[in-house]
């Protein structure tokens, strides 16, 4: 006879299948047992559409939800949003007992849908693998627990640590990290840089994943750089929206096309820019650069962890990587070879 950790291993696995797709709702998977027999698992498939528990109750007959057990890498909403709540369809469904992975830390759920499972007379267990449960939205959490998104501070650089050339746009590593990058740019809401480095690199910070909700492009251009520079394809390129945070008010003033949004800065603070982010919904942001506005972001203590491709060779003179502050050890370190560059993670802030 099966588990409730393993039958809760299996709503993992389903919650997983999601990918980037679920955009601003968290991963959920689900798992349906009677009589110790798996009869469905279900997961929140994209943004929008059902949740995870209507995904696996659709599935079945009324008999065969009658006194079964739902197993939920999350707990279950009680709110009408896209859908309509989880709870009153579980309570409805004739299920028995609820099994929960973690809570959910959105205010309109954290408790709540536990109390209401609880309170129509159903048998409610908490906490079973809740650490991998909540390692499937670390982005969401942390949003949702401190009002801020969470910033990964990515960087590619030389052994000599330089990013660039002086005033020059740079291959610094090679083709398989450069694919990597685009991959990992799809798990996240937002790409940040710098105007220095929408000036020189005139990237267009899109991702090789098709998503339906694209991670917008974000330039912190505080004294409008960018108005003389507009031949760029951040703001040409319309497969992702373009964001510009300056205190230029020049740029309000200027007529952009319909993907670029204009955002004025009342200071000049890292945090005042990142507070704007998190206030349009942002969850999570992935910082590309430059060098100044990394070490803005780590000053500020806003980066929730790194990730470092070094290539092996030495540039000479150029433009410097970012230094911190002050010295920060970083956890749950992870080293791997992508191509000829190693790729080094580890995290500076837990969920």
């Amino acid at each position: 006879m099966a588990s409730d950790e393993e039958y809760m291993r299996l709503a993992l696995a389903a919650a997983r299948k999601a990918g980037n797709a679920t955009w601003r709702n968290p991963r959920v998977g689900s798992c349906l047992v009677k009589d110790s027999k798996v009869l469905a698992t279900g997961f929140h498939q994209n943004y929008g559409g059902f949740h995870a528990e209507r995904d696996t109750i659709s599935k079945l007959t009324p008999e065969q939800l009658s006194n079964s057990t739902i197993y939920v890498t999350l707990e279950p909403c009680c709110h009408y949003g896209k859908q309509p709540p989880c709870t009153q369809l579980i309570i409805d469904s004739g299920i028995k007992r609820v099994v929960v992975g973690a809570t959910d830390p959105h205010s309109l759920v954290t408790g709540k849908g536990i109390a209401a499972l609880r309170q129509a007379g159903l048998e409610v267990s908490t906490g079973l693998l809740a650490k991998e449960a909540s390692q499937l939205n670390d982005h969401y959490n942390y949003f949702y627990q401190t009002g801020l998104p969470y910033v990964t501070l990515k960087q590619a650089m030389t052994l000599d640590h330089m990013l660039a050339k002086k005033g020059e746009r740079t291959a610094i590593t090679g083709a398989e990290a450069w694919t990597r990058v685009h991959q990992e740019r799809a798990g996240y809401q937002a790409v940040l840089i710098g105007s220095e480095t929408a000036i020189i690199d005139d990237p267009s910070l899109l991702t090789s994943e098709d998503l339906v909700y694209p991670p917008v492009r974000v330039v912190l251009d505080r004294r409008g750089r960018l108005l003389e520079h507009l031949d760029l394809r951040l703001f040409s390129d319309k497969r992702a929206e373009t964001w510009i945070l300056t205190e230029n008010p020049a740029f309000l003033e200027q007529d952009m096309p319909k993907q670029v949004k204009i955002f004025a800065l009342p200071d000049g603070k890292i945090s005042t820019s990142i507070k704007i982010l998190a206030d349009q919904g942002v969850q999570s942001v992935y910082a590309e650069g430059g060098a100044h506005l990394q070490e803005s972001l780590l000053a500020a203590g806003l980066v929730n962890d790194v990730i470092s491709y070094v290539a092996p060779r030495f540039l000479g003179r150029g433009t410097e990587a970012a230094v911190a502050a002050e010295a920060l050890d970083l956890k749950d370190v992870q080293t791997e070879q992508v191509g000829d560059d190693v790729r080094i993670y580890g995290r500076i802030k837990d969920v």
